[in-house]
């Protein structure tokens, strides 16, 4: 197989043999030839798997991933139990040995309950604060009106597909080729895309083809990767393609051809062979239209093919699938190149030539003549009910109830299955056959209800505006409200959301679940009067009230929360909320170890959503635990793709261990990056997180003044906090850069307004307004540092209580008290040094050294040399976990871990896993 012009591109195609690359290009540019050539190449070596997408297929949970997996079904014995049947279930297969896997698979569902942190109120994953990013966190519809399974996730699927595909590879070097990437079902599109972005060096390589046209472009799931786009051919390889075409056209034909193909390739052989050679040359009214008659060519043979062959090529064009029992029929076209029959029995089906030829031909008889088809497909699918549903709506001549409902029974099947999108595109549908106004709004208030879970604002919303111009039956009116409302609050509309939400609310079925959202959208908004209208509405909710101001009757919130953790028996879903409850309150090693018991419950039943959100983060981050903050931003962020305030979030996490650890030019890069994404304004809790990271970067650089700016706009003019609840963890950093640059009067205001503000403190508020005041009035600074110091909750907060220390030795030492300096600095030194909180590390050592200790500059912890992964799987390690258990908790396949350990032993100086123990308790992170 040779192509013509495309020297490079197959070049590149035919190198890959780890990792990921999409081959671009409008249709008949030669995607599916170069994946061809791969294949062929790669059949030599190992083994090739393939997902080819389909327009008749699009809509059904995983059928791509049905594609994939068939031929190595026996493959998934290897796998432990609860991801084997996650595969399997989300193909609807059984296992090779007979045993049914039971259940619905893996799926989208993220498991968070509209109970939230008291049983009636919570919220899911969450980004610079509390928030649910799952459309069914907070769902206030009754149970019954559900299905009875609950949906597979599909993070464990992902997990499962990598540990196949890894396993696979081991054995063999694996090649997955994707044709048609668009056409592929969203479900496994995310399952492929989670495995395919942590291939890490193994001879394991995806090679997908997508068209670049504007109705199909490469799915979001997808992005990110590198691409390789295939443009037209130039003038000379286009006039070598027509030259070795059976009878090259010559004259004025060849002139046109090359004109209006344009260097497509596939155009340019086509039109090639449309003409008789022994024809006279067109005239000047017989230019090809680039897009109609290039369809119409494909369906051009038709004609002279059998009449059982033609209509047999009609039902296949209508289902791919439709093969069974019309192979001879199909074997004439397939012999005129218009088509490939590939596998056999159940798992045969059509792969055209070329998309187009399937459309052409689709779209070559009369509508009644496509409906005849559908009627008849639907006629032999009385056993598969989903695609029964698809043929009787496409053969619908007007709105059928009965069809609408098969359609909703089929979405219903969709959601358990994690097909979120299949379940909107099928109510959607159903909506348009519904013969009643209010069944159509009701169906279209129920995909808008799905379609919150594909992170698509815009989706939702024309759902919802469609529904309530069908009705104004005050329950849909109010759900419409709602999804919108709670989709808008993961985007940056947080005013729209909040007005949407509180009208939701006006709904006594809907007030609960839209009170809670309304806290979170008042949250990232940090509006004074949204807080104080939404907290007016909490009756006495203990989440709601913590959200909308987290220092009032703080204390007895904290004192609730063992027993909210009694009461949420195990329910990930639930812990995850009250994570983000204790985090708020400044219950930071409890967040911590809620958050990592959530995420643990959440991998052992199945249902992990989609990211435990920024949330989790940012407490990893004030507990000291930097390598798994950054973790928890890069595993959030393919998520969030068309979410500015999601990304933005993800983007000022990232930020802030990048800046702590003196990585400040990407620390800015990324802060400023969060605050381009959204309105300042209007995303506080964004924009406080994103100006404290290039606050803490200007001091890691020692630009006093920069960092005095910064810091200063985590408040108004007035000196108060810019957010009610984020603001304050910059007040001694303030006085800090106040102190440097001469504004020690204004930040002084400041943090009196502060601490008159705070009515009920947490320990670390304390610490921090200590710190400040004994920074702003040296000759009180002694008792100020005591009474910093005092409380041994302030271990929670790591690098907070070293600078607190690392200040206090300055100020003694420049009272001429070294001897007791010293002590304050080295235990300083040793907490910077763990961190890997390189800027202050120098200072602590430049301190040392003023104050007479002779302190060679120290290597970093060994620990910290490691990458935020590398670290992460070091302590997983060290408590016992075996490579495969750590990959299914960070979705990387034990072949990834074992690399990774097998690195990373000889930088800790270790050779057994017995010995990481040590190596953590040395760096004090046991």
């Amino acid at each position: 197989m040779t192509m013509v012009g495309r020297e490079s591109e197959r070049a590149a195609v035919l190198g890959v043999t780890s990792g990921v690359l999409i081959v671009t290009g409008e249709p008949g540019a030669g995607k599916s030839t170069l994946l061809a050539l791969a294949a062929d190449q790669h059949r030599g070596r190992g083994r090739v798997l393939r997902m080819t997408g389909s327009e008749s297929e699009a809509n059904l949970p995983f059928a791509g991933l049905h594609q994939l997996l068939r031929p190595i079904l026996d493959d998934t014995a290897r796998l432990p139990a609860h991801q084997r049947a996650a595969l399997l279930g989300a193909i609807g297969a059984e296992a090779p040995d007979g045993g049914s896997t039971g259940g619905g698979g893996a799926g989208v569902g993220t498991g968070a309950d509209e109970r939230g942190a008291t049983g009636g109120g919570g919220a899911g994953p969450a980004t610079n604060g509390p928030g649910a990013t799952d459309p069914h966190a907070t769902d206030p519809l009754p149970d019954s009106d559900r299905a009875g399974t609950s949906p597979p996730d599909r993070l464990l699927l992902g997990v499962a597909l990598l540990a196949l595909l890894s396993d696979l590879a081991q054995r063999s070097p694996l090649l997955v080729l994707v044709d048609d990437l668009p056409w592929i079902d969203a479900g496994s599109l995310e399952a492929l895309a989670f495995a395919a972005r942590r291939i890490d060096g193994e001879p394991l390589a995806v090679l997908a083809g997508a068209r670049d046209t504007a109705g199909a472009p490469v799915p979001s799931a997808f992005s990110g990767f590198p691409t390789l786009t295939l443009g037209p051919l130039d003038a000379s390889a286009a006039a070598r393609l027509l030259d070795r075409q059976p009878y090259p056209p010559t004259g004025s034909r060849r002139m046109r051809i090359l004109d209006q193909a344009a260097g497509n390739p596939l155009a340019l052989v086509e039109l090639a062979r449309a003409y008789d050679p022994q024809a006279p040359d067109p005239t000047a009214e017989d230019l090809l239209p680039p897009t109609d008659r290039l369809m119409r060519l494909y369906a051009a043979d038709l004609d002279a093919l059998p009449a059982d062959t033609r209509h047999a090529l009609l039902l296949v064009a209508a289902d791919e699938r439709a093969v069974a029992d019309r192979i001879e029929a199909l074997a004439p076209a397939e012999a005129a190149g218009l088509l490939r029959i590939t596998g056999g029995g159940d798992s045969a089906r059509a792969r055209f030539r070329h998309p187009l030829i399937r459309s052409a031909i689709y779209h070559s008889v009369p509508l009644a003549a496509r409906r005849r088809a559908h009627r008849e497909l639907a006629a032999s699918l009385t056993g598969e009910p989903d695609r029964r549903a698809w043929h009787l709506a496409a053969a619908a001549e007007g709105p059928d109830e009965e069809i609408a409902a098969a359609l909703e029974e089929s979405a219903g099947r969709a959601r358990e299955r994690g097909g979120y999108t299949a379940a909107v595109t099928a109510l959607e549908r159903a909506a348009e056959l519904s013969p009643a106004p209010l069944s159509r709004a009701r169906r279209l208030v129920a995909a808008a209800r799905e379609a919150v879970a594909t992170g698509q604002p815009h989706w939702v919303r024309e759902l919802a505006a469609r529904a309530r111009a069908l009705t104004d039956d005050p329950a849909l009116v109010a759900e419409a409200s709602l999804r919108v409302g709670q989709v808008l609050t993961l985007s940056a509309e947080h005013d729209t959301a909040l007005t949407l939400l509180t009208r939701a609310a006006d709904d006594p079925r809907l007030r609960r679940t839209a009170i809670v959202l309304a806290s979170v959208a008042g949250f990232y908004s940090g509006d004074e009067e949204h807080r104080l209208s939404v907290r007016a509405r909490a009756q006495g909710d203990p989440w709601t009230l913590t959200v909308t101001d987290p220092t009032q009757a703080r204390s007895e919130r904290v004192a609730a929360l063992p027993a909210l953790v009694e009461r949420a028996d195990g329910d990930p879903a639930l812990l995850n909320s009250l994570g983000a409850m204790a985090w708020l309150l400044d219950e930071t090693a409890l967040a911590v170890r809620i958050f990592d018991d959530a995420l643990d419950r959440w991998r052992l039943r199945g249902a992990l959503p989609t990211g435990l959100g920024c949330t989790a983060g940012w407490a990893y981050l004030d507990h000291g635990l930097w390598a798994q903050a950054r973790l928890a931003a890069t595993s959030t962020a393919p998520s969030v793709a068309g979410l500015p305030h999601l990304e933005a979030a993800v983007r000022s996490l990232e930020a802030a261990p990048l800046a702590l650890t003196g990585r400040t030019a990407e620390a800015r890069t990324a802060a400023s990056a969060a605050l381009s994404l959204v309105d300042p304004h209007r995303s506080r809790a964004v924009a406080v997180r994103a100006r404290w990271a290039l606050g803490m970067a200007a001091v890691a650089e020692g630009d006093q003044s920069t960092a005095y700016e910064q810091f200063r706009l985590l408040f108004t003019a007035d000196g108060d906090p810019v957010h009610y609840a984020c603001s304050h963890a910059g007040i001694a950093e303030l006085a800090a850069a106040a102190v440097r640059t001469g504004h020690h009067a204004e930040a002084a205001a400041i943090v009196e307004r502060t601490e008159r503000r705070l009515a009920d403190p947490s320990p670390r508020m304390r610490a921090l307004i200590h710190r400040a005041h004994a920074l702003l009035d040296p000759a009180r600074a002694e008792a100020r540092f005591a009474s910093a110091l005092a409380d041994p909750a302030g271990r929670q907060w790591p690098f907070e209580r070293a600078q607190i220390l690392l200040d206090h030795a300055e100020w003694l030492r420049r009272a001429h008290r070294i001897t007791d300096a010293r002590p304050l600095l080295h235990t300083a030194l040793e907490t910077f040094r763990r961190l890997g909180a390189h800027p202050w590390t120098e200072r602590a050592q430049a301190e040392l050294r003023a104050a007479g200790v002779d302190a060679v500059p120290t290597a970093p912890d060994a620990l910290t040399s490691l990458t935020p992964q590398q670290q992460h799987i070091i302590r997983l390690a060290a408590k016992g976990l075996s490579n495969r258990q750590i990959g299914e908790r960070l979705f990387l396949s034990p072949r990834t871990v074992g690399s990774h350990l097998y690195r990373s032993f000889p930088k800790l100086g270790v050779t057994a896993r017995s010995q990481l123990r040590d190596v953590l308790e040395a760096s004090g992170q046991s």
